[in-house]
């Protein structure tokens, strides 16, 4: 059977998240429904990572199994039309070896966390980012973020509930990029325990906010204790941005500057 790829955007609002649930409705679930309607055979659809509920993206990746050869335009567009009424699209749709994996044969997943920082309530972007009136420190933020950068035990920013079998997880890359009200932290690992990307968002809202020092968040990591962590940040900020599966990695062990400020209040 041939074996295709397929790049998905949606808004995570209406979900329990990626994964199809007995008790709430997934992306994972709206798709494949979708895609039944095309070829009833199909079981299970495969993605790179298993987001939250309430969690965007913009970049997502998953692979399924059809009976007949498609043209990935075609399939891209036969699926897009029986998500017609649903919050999540095919952007992209291609043929890929019978061995390909959504999720082992990633090389690493970018995630982004939107930050909005205004006196004023979100309209358009109500939803879509975390809203925050007080003004943030960027420079002390990126002095915080630099200690979480490598190899660590990660045991103090994930979840409870997390079932990765190991803490330690190699974080490739922070950058905290600010243009006018938008802040935004993009991280880049292989992979992401539970909850990790969100409250390493909140611990830096922290240091951010002049509440924790940068220095504090090296102690939070290493006291390997979740109760040393800062407040979770909420799902409505973060996007799974992009999955990358070639080999070349750039920028590895960095903190970087991102877009350059530009006079956010």
């Amino acid at each position: 059977m041939p074996r295709y790829k397929l790049t998905l955007e949606y808004h995570g609002a209406p979900y329990c998240g990626w994964q199809r649930q007995d008790n709430g409705y997934g992306v994972q679930q709206a798709l494949e429904e979708a895609v039944r309607q095309l070829d009833p055979s199909v079981e299970k659809i495969t993605a790179a990572g298993r987001t939250d509920a309430g969690v965007h993206a913009i970049g997502q990746v998953a692979h399924l199994d059809l009976v007949r050869a498609w043209e990935g335009f075609d399939l891209a567009k036969a699926i897009n039309h029986f998500l017609r009424r649903e919050r999540v699209v095919v952007i992209d749709a291609a043929a890929v070896a019978e061995d390909f994996h959504a999720r082992f044969d990633a090389r690493a997943r970018h995630y982004r966390y939107r930050i909005i920082q205004r006196r004023a309530p979100l309209a358009v972007q109500d939803g879509l980012a975390w809203h925050l009136k007080a003004p943030l420190d960027i420079d002390a933020m990126r002095q915080g973020a630099a200690h979480l950068v490598g190899h660590h035990d990660f045991t103090t920013f994930r979840s409870v509930n997390c079932q990765a079998k190991s803490p330690v997880k190699t974080l490739d890359f922070i950058g905290i990029e600010r243009s006018g009200q938008h802040i935004d932290i993009v991280l880049r690992a292989r992979s992401f325990l539970h909850n990790q990307v969100r409250s390493i968002a909140g611990t830096l809202e922290r240091v951010g906010k002049g509440v924790w020092t940068p220095d504090r968040v090296a102690e939070a990591r290493d006291a390997k204790d979740r109760a040393a962590c800062g407040p979770v940040a909420p799902a409505c900020g973060l996007y799974l941005e992009r999955v990358l599966y070639d080999d070349v990695l750039t920028g590895q062990g960095t903190v970087s500057d991102g877009m350059s400020d530009s006079g956010a209040k």
